[in-house]
């Protein structure tokens, strides 16, 4: 029988453009819209995952009885339980990914709010001026929390800008405090995997520390921040503002207070979404896909 292969939330419909899928043999399907209920999965032996956007937990990959293979973008995904997908007999494998693209989308958050880009460019678009002042990087501290491979990139770079790096997290060995890099820093950038030590590692106790002229830019996942004390924060003016690409729930409700709240540049989770990651993304999971149905599967998550 013909595999079916699923290809979930390509949000962009550029999953064809990116992967040999004709390569194989199989039928594939493209769904852009994403789906709550995953009903419309049950007839397909193999689904691909972009990210965390369709989480798997184990009630859902029960209700799969024709999945055989699941892979997903990258060689981890917080989203899947793979020790359900194991004892259902689902074999899980991943791909690999570019080491530069959310570290570049982190950047450009910060310029965005500190030089007010966004606000400038809607102005000028309806015939005004110039009206804001801008913070200037130079001189100033960042404070990067988390000092992994992502963390350490923005570091050098905020180096580059001639800021003053300082850097914290729950695995580093160093007299620096999160208090201490809270209180003294200008721009705060997370920088840490989601887990049950850093959900919520950010809430109403921490954005008290900052300065009321200081930024906070969160590009790893939502959970890490407190959305209701973030927003709380920026409407009572006790921060500067935030650069926000990663939300509790995605996509983002269209009502959500967010939306609305000031002082704010916000961006659909698309710090992975680059034509280099997405072309090694495709690419990885057609190689899967063929490797598996060889009998000889490769990249796989435990």
């Amino acid at each position: 029988m013909t595999t079916r292969i699923a290809i979930l939330d390509d949000y962009q419909d550029v999953a064809r453009r990116y992967g040999d899928w004709d390569s194989l043999d199989a039928e594939v399907v493209v769904f852009t819209d994403h789906h709550d209920d995953i009903g419309h999965l049950e007839p397909f032996d193999v689904i691909m995952a972009m990210r965390e956007r369709t989480p798997f937990p184990r009630e859902r990959l029960r209700r799969l009885p024709n999945l055989k293979l699941l892979v997903t973008t990258g060689m981890g995904n917080a989203a899947i339980d793979t020790d359900a997908a194991r004892e259902l007999g689902i074999t899980v494998a991943g791909t690999g990914g570019t080491p530069t693209h959310t570290a570049e989308l982190t950047w450009g958050l910060i310029l965005a709010l500190a030089r007010q880009i966004p606000e400038e460019d809607a102005r000028v678009r309806a015939g005004g001026w110039q009206q804001t002042v801008g913070f200037e990087l130079a001189g100033r501290t960042l404070g990067v929390i988390g000092l992994g491979r992502l963390g350490s990139q923005v570091a050098r770079i905020g180096e580059a800008f001639g800021m003053h790096v300082i850097a914290w997290s729950q695995n580093m060995e160093t007299s620096l405090t999160k208090e201490d890099l809270l209180r003294r820093s200008d721009v705060v950038t997370i920088h840490v995997r989601l887990s049950e030590r850093t959900r919520g590692l950010i809430g109403a106790e921490e954005l008290a520390l900052m300065k009321p002229t200081a930024y906070l830019i969160n590009t790893s996942r939502g959970p890490i921040v407190d959305e209701d004390a973030l927003l709380a924060a920026l409407h009572n003016n006790a921060i500067a503002g935030a650069g926000i690409d990663v939300y509790a729930e995605e996509p983002l409700p269209p009502d959500h207070p967010l939306r609305t709240a000031p002082n704010t540049v916000l961006t659909p989770h698309i710090g992975y979404v680059t034509d280099a990651s997405y072309a090694r993304f495709y690419e990885d999971a057609v190689e899967d896909i063929a490797a598996w149905q060889r009998g000889e599967p490769i990249r796989l998550i435990d």
